[in-house]
């Protein structure tokens, strides 16, 4: 099995790199921070070959380096079994990337978005390959605005980070409309609340309320699980572009289920990403 992963370092996406080591021929890590992704590589059981590993520079906030990231793995395999959009983000501030997206919205959707059609023939030259899309339950607080993404005025970090979960789900389900007739199946997921530095970079009342909740979350370890998953066990047609908890498939918000805003945001997200394509 060929595989990608963005978001790898830490957290769940080291322990989903874990689960997928012994299993994968090749497995490309998109990382922003290589220094991580080697100290990652070292962690693996010593008997895997090397060279099955393959570190890549990416970073989402830059258009650019997604789309030479995408194009590097193209030349070096011809099929790719699984690609797993594991990173994501939620920031403190509203920032605006140099492509000229708020950050939440480039890191969590858009650069995911140009990564998977960069990389979409590699997909569809495999026999059965997967697409999966990291969400969260904070789907269910969105309240979508497409036509702010471009613009931090009245930012507000979770609402952002809400949207662009939701958007995880949206291009799931997209996906699966428009490639499961040539075998891929697309997946999105809430990993759980898991115990890691995510919103780390926070002060005041948010970060006094994630350490509140730490007791109550599960580990990194845990919350890899419905990933790897969705990675390895046969799944049922019915399931394909489906939201999944705890590894199984699970009802996703009212919002998450409207075709017509699925269908903006694929329209809206070509547009935005056509000069990298």
């Amino acid at each position: 099995m060929n595989a990608v992963i963005t978001g790898c370092t830490s957290g769940i996406g080291a322990e989903t790199v874990k689960g997928l080591s012994t299993q994968c021929q090749r497995l490309f890590l998109l990382v922003r921070n290589e220094k991580k992704a080697s100290i990652l590589l070292g962690e693996l059981p010593k008997d895997l070959p090397r060279d099955r590993f393959e570190v890549v520079y990416c970073d989402l906030e830059d258009l650019k380096s997604v789309a030479a990231a995408a194009d590097y793995i193209g030349g070096k395999i011809a099929t790719l079994d699984l690609l797993i959009n594991n990173a994501g983000g939620i920031f403190p501030e509203g920032t605006i990337t140099r492509d000229g997206f708020e950050t939440t919205f480039q890191v969590n959707h858009l650069g995911h978005f140009l990564l998977t059609q960069k990389i979409m023939p590699l997909l569809l030259n495999a026999k059965n390959p997967r697409i999966i899309n990291v969400s969260s339950e904070a789907h269910r607080a969105a309240n979508p605005k497409l036509n702010q993404v471009n613009t931090a005025k009245n930012y507000s970090s979770f609402p952002a980070y809400a949207n662009a979960k939701l958007y995880n789900i949206l291009f799931s389900k997209s996906l699966q409309e428009k490639y499961a007739h040539e075998g891929l199946g697309a997946y999105s997921l809430h990993p759980g609340v898991v115990k890691t530095n995510f919103g780390g970079q926070f002060t005041g009342a948010f970060r006094w309320l994630i350490k509140l909740s730490q007791p109550f979350m599960i580990s990194a370890e845990a919350g890899a699980r419905t990933t790897l998953y969705l990675a390895n066990s046969p799944l049922k047609d019915e399931w394909n572009g489906a939201y999944f908890n705890k590894s199984k498939p699970s009802k996703p918000s009212k919002l998450a289920h409207s075709k017509k805003l699925r269908d903006d945001l694929w329209e809206k997200s070509t547009n935005w990403v056509a000069d990298f394509l």
